[in-house]
């Protein structure tokens, strides 16, 4: 860590951008960087605060244009990494970088050597604030679990009269501009994805990686690169960590780092050794199975935290969730707390959402199921094989084990948007190699997202299901993962 950070970034920006010299350079004008505009505005940049973005002015409309009449400038059209290298010394100048935008991209190495600083919304505010920072990344289950752990430590908190509990990064609203309000007392949980995490340093005191898999392979350069983003949420100040035990990369992560490790599994069988679930580390913790027992022990002492028949939320990757954030309270919260949790959370909109039932059929939203595994742990929810709507932009990971669980668990697939003739690929390797052919599943290909819909509620039986659990993201047609699932909705609602 260097002598910048180990002082806090954020008197360090400042003194830049209190300059007669100082600038801000926004790249994208995102769900993060609106927000830091309007900050920056607020500190006193007026004039020097350039918002760049790929998108047209026409295009990012009264957002954009209600920031110039406060005295932003755009630069707005083309690639917004390009062009940053307009000076030969950019020392005065703090780049703010969109997640979704590469720390190499065009000009940005560039302008990093000429002497401007490299940054984020959500870097910064790790360095700003005081409050202990709970992070929590991982290919799936990264907002259910960061949820989870928010409702425990604030009920805990409550109960015991301490610090506010934050919740952020990923969901819930930037955090920067509270950062000066809160107190080393508070606690800020952060749902942290890989594209935030690729240039930060171990931000966490204390952080989980729920698991890791093949995922947006098509912005990473390759699996390297995406595990080591993950690896980043842990580091020198971080206290304890918790991880997956039956995860190919838990045990890479965890011989990186020095302090505790808290190992879990819902998968672990029943005579499996404490040394086992926690690969031999020592200083480790384990929380599995014992029956339908969720159990913590540290090797010696064993504790019944809760019982599955206490979680509202189904799945067995929901018990996992569970596991993940009670590791991440552990002696944070008393069992009585995260009993009452699990009691009455019912989930998170557009994870496995219940909508209606109608003619005997129960629809499901998972619209957040952006990726092949995601889908795969939502059907492992239903004890009946539904109807699944597929389908979005490709992520560049494969879809074998996406069909091969629809072979197994589902009636129908009905594919749509751009990934479609990917996802029916990989059906009709599986089909190939299937005794019956594949005829045990129904795959329909509908262009029309609407029509889509339709046709399963047509394919739909009595007693079954459908669930939009899409196994891509939902950029080929829609804004984010929100837009989709609020749009399942609507029709499902219209349906007679």
């Amino acid at each position: 860590m260097t002598e910048r950070k180990k002082q806090g970034q954020i008197g360090f920006i400042d003194e830049i951008l209190k300059k007669e010299t100082g600038r801000a350079v926004l790249l994208g004008l995102g769900v993060s960087n609106l927000p830091l505009a309007k900050l920056l505005i607020k500190r006193g940049m007026v004039g020097r605060i350039l918002i760049r973005d790929g998108k047209s002015a026409e295009a990012l409309g009264e957002k954009l244009s209600d920031l110039m009449s406060a005295g932003c400038i755009g630069d707005v059209g083309h690639d917004p990494t390009s062009g940053l290298c307009d000076r030969e010394d950019l020392t005065d100048t703090v780049i703010f970088r969109s997640p979704g935008i590469r720390p190499d991209a065009g000009d940005i190495p560039e302008a990093v050597r000429r002497g401007a600083i490299l940054t984020s919304e959500m870097e910064w505010f790790c360095d700003a604030s005081p409050a202990r920072i709970v992070a929590v990344t991982g290919s799936d289950g990264k907002t259910t679990t960061t949820t989870l752990t928010h409702l425990i430590l604030s009920a805990a908190a409550e109960k015991k009269c301490t610090g506010k509990v934050f919740v952020g990064g990923n969901i819930g609203t930037p955090l920067l501009d509270k950062a000066e309000e809160m107190t080393c007392g508070d606690t800020a949980v952060l749902e942290l994805s890989s594209f935030q995490l690729q240039t930060m340093n171990g931000p966490a005191h204390r952080a989980a990686i729920t698991n890791v898999s093949p995922n947006h392979l098509n912005w990473h350069t390759d699996m390297d690169e995406y595990v080591g983003a993950k690896f980043n949420v842990f580091g020198e100040n971080t206290e304890l960590l918790v991880l997956n035990s039956k995860n190919k990369y838990s045990e890479e992560a965890a011989s990186r780092f020095r302090g505790r490790v808290i190992w879990f599994t819902a998968h672990n069988r029943q005579d499996e050794s404490f040394d086992e679930l926690t690969h031999g580390r020592p200083n480790s913790s384990a929380i599995f199975l014992r029956g339908d027992d969720v159990v913590f022990s540290d090797g010696e002492i064993e504790e019944v935290v809760l019982h599955r028949s206490g979680i509202v939320l189904p799945g067995i990757h929901n018990v996992e969730n569970y596991m993940t954030a009670i590791g991440l309270t552990w002696g944070l919260a008393d069992d009585n707390v995260i009993r009452s949790v699990a009691a009455s959370f019912g989930g998170v909109e557009h994870r496995f959402e219940y909508i209606r039932t109608l003619d005997g059929v129960k629809y499901y939203n998972s619209s957040i199921d952006s990726s092949p595994s995601r889908t795969v742990a939502a059907l492992s929810n239903l004890d009946c094989r539904p109807v699944v709507i597929c389908g979005g932009r490709d992520k560049h990971v494969p879809f074998d084990p996406l069909a091969e669980a629809l072979f197994e668990r589902a009636s129908a697939v009905v594919l749509t948007g751009e990934a479609a003739p990917q996802i029916e690929e990989a059906i009709c390797r599986k089909a190939a190699g299937r005794p019956d052919g594949g005829a045990s599943l129904t795959v329909c290909h509908v262009d029309d997202f609407d029509a889509a819909v339709m046709k399963a509620r047509e394919l739909a039986v009595s007693g079954s299901a459908v669930i939009l659990s899409p196994g891509c993201t939902s950029f080929d047609r829609f804004a984010n993962f929100e837009e989709r699932g609020n749009h399942f909705k609507e029709i499902v609602r219209r349906l007679m």
